[in-house]
């Protein structure tokens, strides 16, 4: 169980750092962000990543195996990347959607899944 909510806590994490380090290249089609300078958006993305951590940190302390958890330091770091990546796919196709995603995009990302199995293998 601990594994799971160490999973979904890394999942909400990356969707505010996604967020933090994607969504300001949209702020120019928002009103009220057309005219901040990069300072302001720095500081708006620094908040938003604020929040990543308060899920980041304690999805690792739940996970990792020091801790009670399942997962060695190694297979966190794993999880983490893929889910990066998923949450990265899930908010392009979503907000970005003049991004084009190509065969090779798919073979890549399929190589990082397969890490994943090495990994994890015993």
């Amino acid at each position: 169980m601990r594994g799971t909510y160490a999973i979904l806590l890394l999942v909400v994490s990356n969707a505010f750092m996604t967020m933090a380090w994607y969504g300001h290249l949209k702020f120019k089609e928002l009103k009220w962000f057309e005219n901040l300078g990069i300072l302001s958006i720095i500081f708006i993305s620094w908040g938003l990543a604020l929040f990543e951590y308060f899920f980041q940190v304690p999805a690792n302390r739940l996970g990792y195996k020091e801790f009670g958890g399942p997962f060695s330091l190694i297979e966190l770091k794993v999880i983490q990347e893929v889910i990066t990546l998923l949450v990265f796919m899930l908010f392009s196709f979503l907000f970005f959607k003049n991004e084009t995603f190509r065969w090779n995009h798919l073979i890549g990302f399929s190589f990082l899944v397969l890490a994943v199995y090495f990994i994890f293998k015993k």
